[in-house]
């Protein structure tokens, strides 16, 4: 089964309301052939919710639903592993390092998981799969704002103005409010937080080549302190630029 197929047999197993035990093997034996990482299994968890979110017809029914999502994310986690393959629990700080496509993948996850706000601080953006995580968000309904550096973002490859032009609000450091220094530096920042509760950061730019060729890590973070801090440093800038 492809992803389509799996949201497809969800839907058709849910119909009697009853999960089998046939339906269970296969369910067991999809698993064991397409569920790699924890990324993988908790997009599966999440197209099992939706499709149970989307049977319902009462409004507040879905939303237990979505509590109970979310506290399973809570319960259940996936057991952390050994190895540099080993799944990855949600609620661990955890390193990732490129060359390699960790640090993409754990961004991608984030932008896929997210479920209120995105507020991102990155110097250049010009990877069109995150990029498409981003809309994809967008268009949940996730409220995302982007701040960026005003000249990186008229580069060839550039993502920001498909972002504007979707919808998604975007900021530059050419537009000087009042705390302007005069400094002429760049909007250097890589980071990202995730519904006030998750906080991405390091060297990472979100390119291609960042994942292809650089030495570069992502630091992804539940700590309360620096969430603080880095949401306060996103929030100054905002109302700076």
């Amino acid at each position: 089964m492809n992803p389509d197929e799996l949201a497809l047999f969800l839907t058709q197993s849910l119909a009697d309301r009853k999960l089998s035990g046939g339906e269970k093997s296969a369910l067991t034996d999809w698993l064991a052939k397409n569920v790699k990482t924890d990324q993988h299994r908790g997009l599966v968890r999440h197209a099992a919710f939706d499709v149970a979110r989307k049977a319902i017809a009462d409004p507040a029914s879905a939303d237990l639903v979505e509590w109970l999502e979310d506290v399973m994310k809570v319960l259940a986690p996936v057991v952390q592993q050994q190895g540099a393959d080993a799944p990855r629990s949600p609620g661990n700080d955890e390193a990732f390092f490129a060359p390699g496509e960790r640090c993409l993948q754990q961004i991608v996850h984030r932008f896929n998981q997210c479920r209120r706000t995105a507020d991102v601080c990155v110097f250049t953006i010009t990877d069109d799969r995150i990029s498409r995580a981003i809309l994809d968000a967008h268009r949940r309904g996730v409220v995302v704002r982007v701040i960026t550096d005003n000249e990186k973002q008229h580069d060839l490859g550039s993502d920001i103005q498909k972002l504007r032009e979707a919808g998604v609000e975007v900021k530059a450091d050419d537009q000087h409010g009042p705390a302007d220094t005069g400094s002429n530096g760049h909007m250097h920042h890589k980071f990202a937080i995730f519904d006030g509760t998750r906080l991405l950061n390091g060297s990472y730019n979100w390119t291609r080549g960042a994942a292809n060729i650089n030495f570069e890590n992502v630091v992804d973070t539940a700590d309360a302190v620096l969430i603080a801090a880095f949401s306060a440093e996103f929030a100054r800038l905002w109302n700076q630029f």
